[in-house]
């Protein structure tokens, strides 16, 4: 039996002009979704998402609600066509969507948790001058010996941020200690690519925004899963809406765990990744870590109409 797990993409995966296309599908998405986001946090995302440039969505506080955001839009026309999915799991920022999939969240109150997130991470990358680097071709402990001798070398902290894939670790931290990882590890024959996303995510460093993040999160209202959730922070199954703000709290400071929930959803018999939002990061991830798995993206209107298709085709 085909089981189905939609799959939330994170920072990164955003892009100019993300959420256009939806609009012709469903044009009652601008007002569902996007006015009702402009008015709440007071910026012109709407305009941002649809018109931006490149250089207007480097800012998380931005980027992330944008993708997050699109991330929805995607869900509701899912939804329209009487699609649901048998899991759920987000990557990183995608775990905020994932709880909204879930029931966990109530959209907005969601929405106001990641523009939070943003603004703390960004405030603190100002402060410290952060980096951030994926690595691919080293062992994720060469890489955190790496991060040790980096700190020894600076004075500066960098630390493995997450896992994405089994040969792909995303080192993160001040800047001049993730630069000498990044020589390090092309040294030793790996390839290494520097991610813009604004703050040293999942590093030790959030420790003061982890703080102040938690206290609006005991003020936010959560709800026990209604679909089965994967945490990217545990790579386990959140059963519990306690569960899902531990997982939520921790998330800045923990590294993610992206194989270890595709591991745990393959496990539970899911063979059939739907990466609902901008990009195609997720999916190309999942297939390395699942070469079998079927993947869809949804990242343009043709390839929506196309997973829907599929997805529809089996469930007649």
């Amino acid at each position: 039996m085909t089981r189905t797990a939609f799959v939330f993409p994170g920072q990164g995966s955003e892009c100019a002009g993300m959420g256009r296309e939806l609009l012709a599908l469903r044009p009652d998405l601008a007002d569902t979704y996007y006015r009702t986001a402009d008015d709440l946090l007071g910026i012109p995302l709407a305009r941002l998402c649809w018109e931006g440039s490149a250089k207007d969505l480097e800012d998380p506080a931005v980027a992330q609600p944008a993708v997050f955001l699109t991330s929805l839009a995607v869900l509701e026309v899912l939804r329209g066509e009487g699609l649901e999915p048998d899991a759920v799991a987000g990557h990183s920022l995608g775990e905020y969507a994932a709880l909204v999939a879930a029931g966990v969240l109530e959209w907005t109150e969601a929405l106001w948790l990641v523009r939070l997130r943003g603004e703390l991470v960004a405030t603190v990358g100002d402060r410290i001058g952060s980096a951030t680097a994926a690595v691919i071709g080293l062992r994720r402990t060469d890489l955190a010996r790496m991060c040790a001798e980096a700190r020894a070398a600076t004075g500066e902290v960098v630390e493995v941020a997450g896992e994405n894939e089994p040969r792909q670790t995303v080192v993160s931290g001040q800047a001049d200690a993730v630069a000498h990882v990044a020589a390090a590890a092309g040294a030793a024959g790996a390839r290494v690519a520097r991610l813009r996303t604004g703050g040293p995510f999942h590093s030790s460093l959030l420790g003061e925004a982890e703080a102040e993040f938690t206290e609006t999160l005991i003020a936010t209202e959560f709800r026990d899963p209604a679909v089965p959730l994967v945490s990217g922070v545990t790579g386990g199954w959140v059963t519990t809406a306690a569960e899902a703000v531990v997982a939520l709290r921790t998330q800045l400071t923990s590294p993610v765990r992206w194989t270890g929930a595709v591991e745990t959803l393959a496990a539970s018999g899911t063979d059939r990744f739907v990466e609902v939002g901008p990009g195609q990061v997720l999916g190309a991830l999942v297939r390395r870590i699942l070469p079998a798995a079927h993947v869809h993206t949804t990242h343009t209107a043709d390839r929506l109409a196309r997973a829907v298709g599929a997805l529809t085709a089996t469930t007649v």
